[in-house]
């Protein structure tokens, strides 16, 4: 049975996950667009494997760290792309360390080819919470 915890993760995920997806869908030639988008991933991000780890905890597997959470969550089948969360904990560690332009654009680049990593977890997590 869920949690009141990781229902609470989950549903924090969603609304920001949506707006990730809004900032995606605007002209990324702006600076200013480029960095927002950046900065509502790194928020998604830090939501999506915390939502991980704690539907994982109602599971009896408890993590410490993203890594972890991603491997434990494609151990227990509630992600099916290890690979893709992995590129985007990298991508994650690039904007936290540095900051330049072309850095900025590859992780731009490498978020919206992911957002349907990140869609696809939020849909099996809310799945998890809300089976039918």
């Amino acid at each position: 049975m869920p949690s009141q915890r990781s229902r609470v993760a989950v549903e924090k995920l969603e609304r920001p996950l949506a707006r990730l997806e809004e900032a995606l869908a605007e002209d990324p030639s702006s600076p200013l667009v480029l960095d927002g988008t950046i900065q509502r991933f790194e928020f998604v991000f830090e939501l999506a494997w915390k939502a991980l780890r704690s539907v994982l905890a109602d599971l009896g597997v408890e993590t410490a760290s993203p890594r972890s959470a991603i491997r434990a969550a494609y151990a227990a089948g509630l992600i099916d792309d290890e690979p893709g969360w992995l590129a985007l904990l990298q991508a994650r560690n690039e904007t936290s360390h540095t900051y330049d332009e072309a850095q900025a654009r590859r992780v731009y680049e490498a978020v919206s080819a992911a957002m349907p990593v990140l869609r696809a977890a939020a849909a099996r997590l809310r799945a998890e919470l809300d089976p039918a």
